[in-house]
């Protein structure tokens, strides 16, 4: 693997990076968008992409053109940059797509990457299995087996300064993605792919994606570039990246359109459904549904492709500056609210904390608590693990009020952290933002810090005062602590 990856700042595994592109002399700024352009159909041209769009990189099929009469001399000739009139990075597919939907191709990692090379492309992909979900293990680990294969055969290709992608597998068994990962990270190559999960997207399955590319990037080394392929929609951009993707293409902006459909960060609408347009786009501000509606077929599709490009770029960059603000989870809350399916995700996501707290810088702008699913946040894992670490004197009060002269030492009672020492008072996420009427889930998170304090410090005589906790939490609190001042609380759930 060449080191041309770079990470500048973390929130959660989510990370803003600098993938260096040499064929290109092109270094893209991650998490980025990877516009799909069709060499046959082009419903925005690359050069609008790149121009009206702030598009640094996009993906094409180079086994459509390998395959094509009418593109194939004029790509080996011009090249694929001058072809496309496009001059940032270009990756390209191998084929891998169409064998999956039609079950065979005529070409082979040897011939396909090296056509890549000629043609210019400056990141190419060999020929991978994509293996659907919910096969059998069998079915998985043979398909890996014949991917790895082509993974290895793609390393004895010369391909000069382009980079070349390594498809991770496994269907919907996280182990193989896991072992798949770790096999392709010991590979030469470069960039590395999560393979076949958009029949998981086009189905809605979030929390099985997201167990899918935990297990990859626990495969992967932290320095490894991580591609979602067919991530196109902007609703899960955000809950992508807290997962450690860098990379999404979308072919949603010009097949949706085609459609008539309208993409939203919060989903999708259909054209003769609405009646005003929820964005601020050009597109939107000029034009009405029923204008848009009544225009030509190719008009039509041309403006709905251009919002969708508008929001999904729009979304890029939110999250972009929520890494770069420390608020990547505050976003992500926000837009699974869009969808069930996407709770299940985060809360998925947030079964991996341990995983993504690894990375998770230990100080940020602000913690805000949204819901229930705050209180299992990083943070909120970070700070429980050195509550097991901490000394806690002879005697300590444990309060959500004021010291008391009853007693030598007392640290505050912080919903939903548990026990925080009072020096610490004012450092993150200790100074979190939380509702008055706060869930159960944020008291039974902090209760869970009292125990993981008790637990460590086998010696102390402990006293919790607290201001009307739920008895649900109460009730987790050790027995050998001293409970004062409880009045029964009305439970939010």
């Amino acid at each position: 693997m060449r080191d041309n990856f770079e990470v500048r700042r973390y929130d959660g595994a989510g990370r803003l990076g600098k993938l260096t592109v040499p064929r290109s002399s092109v270094t893209v700024e991650t998490p980025a968008l990877l516009p799909v352009v069709n060499p046959h159909v082009q419903t925005i041209s690359p050069a609008q992409l790149e121009s009206q769009f702030g598009a640094e990189i996009l993906i094409t099929n180079s086994y459509i053109i390998y395959g094509s009469d009418q593109l194939r001399e004029p790509a080996l000739e011009e090249g694929l940059h001058d072809t496309l009139d496009f001059s940032g990075a270009i990756m390209t597919d191998s084929g891998s797509f169409q064998l999956a939907e039609y079950g065979n191709i005529d070409v082979t990692t040897e011939e396909i990457l090296a056509f890549q090379r000629e043609i210019g492309s400056d990141i190419g992909t060999p020929v991978d299995i994509p293996t659907p979900p919910d096969v059998s293990r069998e079915q998985a680990t043979e398909e890996w087996e014949t991917t790895r294969e082509r993974l290895g055969v793609a390393e004895s290709v010369d391909t000069g300064e382009m980079l070349v992608t390594a498809p991770i597998q496994g269907s919907t068994h996280p182990d193989l993605r896991e072992q798949a990962a770790a096999e392709a990270a010991s590979t030469d190559h470069d960039l590395f792919p999560i393979g076949a999960v958009v029949p998981l997207m086009n189905e809605y399955r979030f929390a099985d994606l997201v167990e899918a590319v935990a297990a990859t990037k626990r495969g992967l080394p932290e320095s490894a570039p991580v591609h979602l392929f067919g991530a196109g929609h902007p609703m899960m951009f955000a809950l992508a990246a807290a997962l450690g993707c860098d990379l999404f293409d979308s072919a949603a902006y010009a097949l949706y359109a085609r459609d008539d459909r309208y993409l939203t960060v919060r989903g999708t609408e259909h054209l003769d459904e609405l009646s005003y347009f929820p964005c601020e786009c050009p597109v939107c501000t000029e034009h009405t549904p029923d204008e848009v509606a009544t225009m030509d077929d190719e008009s039509r599709h041309r403006l709905l492709a251009e919002h969708n490009l508008a929001v999904s770029f729009g979304e890029i960059r939110r999250v972009k500056e929520a890494i770069r603000r420390g608020t990547l989870f505050e976003l992500v809350e926000t837009r699974v609210r869009g969808h069930p399916t996407l709770v299940d995700g985060y809360r998925t996501l947030l079964d991996y904390a341990d995983q993504l707290e690894t990375t998770d810088p230990v100080a940020k702008e602000s913690f805000f608590y949204l819901s229930a699913d705050s209180a299992r946040r990083p943070e909120v894992t970070r700070h429980h693990d050195r509550l097991g670490r901490l000394d806690a004197p002879d005697e300590l009060l444990l309060t959500t009020g004021q010291h008391s002269d009853r007693y030598e030492e007392s640290w505050r009672l912080v919903v939903p952290f548990g026990p925080v020492p009072r020096s610490l008072s004012d450092v993150y996420p200790l100074t979190a933002e939380t509702p008055d009427r706060l869930d159960r889930s944020a008291y039974l998170a902090a209760a869970d810090g009292v125990a993981r304090l008790v637990e460590a410090n086998p010696e102390t005589a402990f006293t919790v005062v607290h201001d009307g906790w739920p008895e649900s939490a109460v009730g987790t609190i050790p027995d050998r602590v001293t409970v004062e001042g409880y009045t029964p609380q009305e439970e939010q759930d």
